[in-house]
């Protein structure tokens, strides 16, 4: 069972978006998936239509409550796809645990416990606060894998030496296997010299580890969450499917993670595409 952390402090740059589409990519591919909502703001147990009660088994209720991962993940709409949801109870997380000792590997240990069912999943992908707290020091110590998502913006750079500093100290001290797979560019437009700029600066600095195919901007990827459903439901036939599906055949591969054949994955339709892109 592989865990993929999906992290950035920075806010606004498509961490749910990912999580949600490279999730379902993997289902459609015939992966056995686990989204995990680490974030308080709870949108992707929104996207999903899936946010529990005040009170009901959520990731919340696991950290503090002694909830297993079979108390509260969900089946999705698509075949394959799980995701365990929160609700807004998560913002009290951090003062909850400040004085629990081991705090930022309750996860880890929920997860271990997860691995031992049958219920385990190929591979699980946490969804990160926009911030660099106990919930994201608990995905990193409970993940091998991290993948961070940048804006093609100016300031696309701000914050990761910030992020890769925090990512080297949890490799040094809590969690020595952890590593960097990948690098995602969203929100590109090769209309936009800037995104092309943007790149090529990425791609200096971190050279293979940027992901080949970038997330353009896309009004149909936008609407999908209010529809409560992933790219592949709400709009199979645009360009953003085929885009996180390339991001996940390659993601896969850095992970060393082999598919089975798709079961029920949706077909895809000739229709033309609609898209936005920003000039």
């Amino acid at each position: 069972m592989r865990v993929l952390s999906i992290i950035n402090q920075k806010g606004g740059v498509g961490k749910t978006t990912s999580v949600a589409n490279i999730g379902a990519a993997m289902a459609t591919s015939g992966l056995k998936v686990l989204l995990v909502d680490l974030d308080p703001q709870a949108h992707l147990s929104i996207s999903f239509d899936r946010m529990p009660e005040p009170g009901d088994p959520s990731v919340y209720s696991m950290l503090t409550s002694g909830d297993s991962f079979a108390d509260v993940m969900q089946p999705t709409s698509l075949p394959n796809l799980f995701v365990a949801p929160t609700n807004l109870d998560l913002t009290g997380v951090e003062s909850e645990l400040a004085s629990e000792i081991g705090r930022e590997g309750l996860l880890r240990l929920a997860l271990l416990d997860l691995e031992k069912t049958e219920a385990a999943p190929d591979i699980v992908i946490l969804d990160c606060p926009p911030s660099l707290g106990t919930l994201s020091l608990n995905a990193l110590v409970a993940s091998d894998s991290v993948l961070i998502p940048l804006q093609a913006e100016f300031f696309a750079l701000q914050g990761m030496a910030q992020l890769l500093d925090v990512l080297e100290r949890v490799k040094q001290r809590l969690n020595p296997s952890i590593e960097l797979v990948g690098i995602l560019i969203g929100l590109y437009s090769g209309q936009r010299n800037l995104s092309r700029e943007v790149v090529e600066e990425l791609r200096q600095h971190f050279g293979e580890l940027v992901i080949d195919t970038h997330v353009r901007v896309n009004v149909k990827l936008a609407e999908a969450p209010s529809h409560g459903q992933t790219i592949f439901e709400y709009a199979p036939e645009c360009s953003a499917a085929d885009q996180f599906r390339e991001i996940a055949t390659e993601l896969q591969n850095r992970l060393g993670l082999s598919a089975a054949p798709p079961t029920n994955a949706p077909e895809k339709s000739l229709a033309p595409e609609k898209e936005l892109e920003a000039g």
